[in-house]
């Protein structure tokens, strides 16, 4: 190798050391230390209750149907109500309802199913207290399966609406 190639190596490495070192701008409890929260939470983690990461994991971003239905089950509610707190508390988010479909049926009956869900889990979402302004919904009916097999514990999990966040500064 020439020297050249030597030092850009050098650089390099020494670069992406900084990059991964946690103490580097003072250690944890220093300013600017990674974004930590009052609680101690890394800021966008699954432990920061702004995050979107703790709506996805913590609370839940979707909840299940049985078969033909659009009828919330009583976990659904429990899982909608804390989206629907997580969202009045987080005022910056909108939301995109997903609805989605198992294989079996047409497509045509699969979207409008999917359809029926979303507007199911919105409907929940607004009657606890979420503005209909920050809510949109979509049915991808049985386009996009999360689990692909030709059995009850795939198309289970196929039968569901998805909440998406994404930010936004809501004007009015």
């Amino acid at each position: 190798m020439n020297m050249m190639t030597k030092a850009t190596m050098l650089l390099l490495v020494l670069g992406t050391a900084a990059c991964t070192n946690p103490d580097r701008l003072g250690g944890a409890g220093g300013a600017g230390a990674g974004g930590a929260g009052a609680d101690g939470a890394l800021a966008g983690s699954a432990s920061d209750p702004t995050s979107p990461a703790y709506f996805n994991q913590a609370i839940g971003d979707r909840v299940l149907f049985a078969v033909d239905t659009s009828t919330l089950t009583p976990e659904g509610q429990r899982i909608l109500d804390g989206q629907a707190q997580w969202l009045l508390t987080n005022a910056d988010y909108r939301a995109v309802v997903e609805g989605h479909a198992d294989e079996q049926g047409t497509r045509e009956y699969n979207i409008a199913l999917g359809a029926r869900r979303a507007n199911a889990v919105r409907e929940y979402l607004v009657s606890r207290g979420v503005p209909t302004t920050r809510l949109e919904v979509i049915s991808y009916g049985k386009l996009r399966p999360i689990e692909v097999c030709s059995n009850e514990a795939c198309y289970s999990q196929n039968r569901r609406a998805v909440t998406v966040l994404s930010f936004s500064a809501i004007t009015s």
